[in-house]
C-alpha cells in the first residue's frame, strides 16, 4: 500500500501538470505546492521512480506513469466525493470541507468512497467545480468538463454562470459566500476592466468590483 506521502506527491503533481496543461511539474513547483524543501523532493521522487509511479528527469520534472495516474485520480476522487458528503451530509461549508477531506482521503477504503458515491446520486462535481473522477476497477477518468472560461476574459455585456473556482484557500471561499457568490450563480459583466485593475459584474441586483487577479480564479460558462 502507497505511503500518505506518496499518495500526497502523486496527486499533486498531477494536479501541477493538469493545470498548466503540461506532462511534468518541476521540483520548484512540488516544493511550493508541498511545503517542503526542493531536497526533500529530490529524495521523495527517487522513491516514486523506483516504485514506477512516476519518471524524473533532471531539468525536465518529473511525469507521472500509467500507475502513478491511476492513484492519482484514486485519491482525487476520494477527496472530491469526501468534501460534497462532508457539505451535504454534515453542513459544513466550502471553505471547511478541504482540509477535513485531506486527513480523511487516505484512510477511507474504495468500498466506503463508492457507497458514497453512490449515496450522493454519482455527481460529476466537487464543492468548488472540480471534476471527480469516476472509480471503474483497473482505470479512473475524469468526467468531460463542459466549455469554459475565465470570467477574468469575459468582455462587458457577458452573462455567465459560475462553474468552478481555482483558489480553494478558506479566505476567498468565505470572501465569494460573502459576495453573493457560489457554484451555479448567474451574473453579467457590465465592465472590464475598470482602469484600476478591477472589473465590475452584477449578480442579481447587486453590482461589485472583482480585481482581475481574483477574477481570472474563477471558471465560468458563458450564458
Amino acid at each position: 500500500m502507497p505511503s500518505l506521502t506518496v499518495e500526497n506527491y502523486v496527486k499533486t503533481i498531477y494536479q501541477i501538470a493538469t493545470a498548466q496543461a503540461v506532462e511534468a511539474a518541476t521540483t520548484g513547483q512540488l516544493a511550493t505546492a508541498l511545503g517542503v524543501s526542493p531536497g526533500t523532493v529530490t529524495s521523495m521522487l527517487k522513491t516514486l521512480d523506483a516504485a514506477r509511479l512516476a519518471s524524473h528527469r533532471p531539468y525536465e520534472g518529473v511525469a507521472l506513469t500509467p500507475a502513478g495516474r491511476v492513484l492519482a485520480l484514486r485519491m482525487l476522487r476520494r477527496h472530491r466525493l469526501l468534501e460534497l458528503f462532508l457539505l451535504r451530509t454534515l453542513d459544513m461549508t466550502w471553505d471547511e470541507v478541504h482540509d477535513e477531506a485531506e486527513h480523511m482521503e487516505h484512510a477511507v477504503s474504495d468500498l466506503l468512497v463508492d457507497r458514497i458515491d453512490a449515496y450522493l446520486g454519482h455527481p460529476d462535481v466537487d464543492p468548488h467545480g472540480d471534476p471527480i473522477p469516476r472509480g471503474d476497477g483497473e482505470t479512473l477518468e475524469a468526467p468531460a468538463e463542459p466549455p469554459m472560461r475565465s470570467l477574468a476574459d469575459c468582455s462587458a455585456g457577458s452573462k455567465f454562470r459560475l462553474a468552478r473556482v481555482l483558489d480553494q484557500s478558506p479566505g476567498f471561499l468565505r470572501y465569494l459566500t460573502d459576495a453573493g457568490l457560489a457554484l451555479g450563480t448567474t451574473g453579467e459583466v457590465e465592465k472590464n476592466p475598470d482602469g484600476a485593475g478591477l472589473m465590475r459584474i452584477r449578480v442579481g441586483d447587486r453590482a461589485m468590483s472583482l480585481a482581475l487577479e481574483a477574477a481570472g480564479t474563477l471558471l465560468v460558462i458563458e450564458a
